[in-house]
């Protein structure tokens, strides 16, 4: 059975850091994209952050310069670092595996997802 648990979610102080991991059980990943999603009370799921399988990385235009993604493929797990958090940051972040070997900023490209990990960001 496939499974993707995430942790590292919390409260933080606006300009703190967090560190989210994503942990893949059930197959390897590593011929995989991963990505990380977010959403917030009362809007859609959307992108953050996306890794292929050779390490290239992509970024939501919102976190640029704040998060970075990273893999590390024989602990088959994927991290998300959130640095100079802001409020509008607060959502619940979701790790997700592609459906090939490129990151996508389309959820419908994803097919195994995590159960989320909130992440909330005080003023």
């Amino acid at each position: 059975q496939v499974q993707l648990v995430e942790s590292g979610g919390g409260l933080v102080q606006a300009g703190g850091s967090l560190r989210l991991s994503c942990a893949a059980s059930g197959r390897t990943f590593s011929s995989v994209a991963m990505g990380w999603f977010r959403q917030a009370p009362g809007a859609e799921r959307e992108f953050v952050a996306g890794i292929n399988w050779s390490g290239g990385t992509g970024y939501a235009d919102s976190v640029k310069g704040r998060f970075t993604i990273s893999r590390d493929n024989a602990r088959n797990t994927v991290y998300l670092q959130l640095d100079s958090l802001k409020s509008e940051d607060t959502a619940v972040y979701y790790c997700a595996a592609g459906r090939s070997s490129y990151y996508s900023q389309q959820a419908r490209n994803y097919n195994y997802w995590g159960q989320g990990t909130q992440v909330t960001v005080s003023s």
